[in-house]
């Protein structure tokens, strides 16, 4: 996140979520034999943490130079990494700050096109765009968990195109979190409280109900 010209929100949590597809459908995932395989299966059965810290200039460079994928969207750059321990990160990861990740929408995002796949968020949390974009992150994931082998190879082919938007209203929000789409409870480490609902993964090809 550059100081002179940082990434709209929308565009952060969009990138995000598909940083996130991107390193669930990479060979070195995918494979079994692949190098991160076993880090993936370990952190996806033991809970899908995410963290999201910024970097700018020489900082970025140097995560850059880890093991990860870049992904960028109209203005956001986002580097997605293997899982690893809390207490085993590399160092130029562990130094990143969290704080100064929070950027805003200069305006309103248009309504996604149709048929496209949509992560709702919660229309009442109160999330940086850090935060919320680690959500986007998980809704994404559950998202992939939950296609057939179909439709994810048809996901990824056409560059895992989607939308973050807020739900509209608490009325929309219910019938969102009733819907059977599968729902992101927050394990509220930090900033909102334990089980808050925080995103739904609305794909076309999900079931419903």
């Amino acid at each position: 996140m550059e100081r002179a010209a940082p990434p709209a929100r929308t565009d952060a949590l969009e990138t995000a979520a598909r940083a996130v597809l991107t390193l669930l459908s990479d060979s070195r995932t995918e494979d079994d034999d692949g190098e991160w395989h076993k880090r993936v299966r370990l952190w996806e059965e033991r809970g899908i943490r995410k963290v999201v810290r910024r970097a700018r200039g020489a900082e970025w460079r140097r995560a850059e130079a880890l093991p990860g994928i870049t992904v960028t969207g109209q203005a956001a750059e986002v580097r997605v990494f293997p899982p690893v321990p809390l207490d085993g990160w590399p160092r130029d990861l562990a130094r990143l700050q969290v704080s100064g990740t929070d950027v805003a929408d200069p305006e309103p995002p248009p309504a996604p096109a149709p048929g496209t796949p949509v992560l709702w968020i919660g229309p009442e949390l109160r999330m940086s765009a850090g935060k919320a974009m680690a959500q986007a992150g998980h809704g994404a994931q559950y998202a992939w968990w939950g296609l057939p082998a179909a439709a994810r190879t048809a996901w990824r082919d056409a560059g895992f195109p989607l939308a973050v938007r807020t739900a509209e209203s608490g009325v929309r929000w219910a019938r969102l979190t009733g819907s059977g789409l599968p729902v992101v409870r927050d394990a509220g480490f930090t900033e909102i409280a334990p089980g808050s609902c925080t995103v739904v993964a609305d794909h076309p090809d999900l079931p419903r109900g």
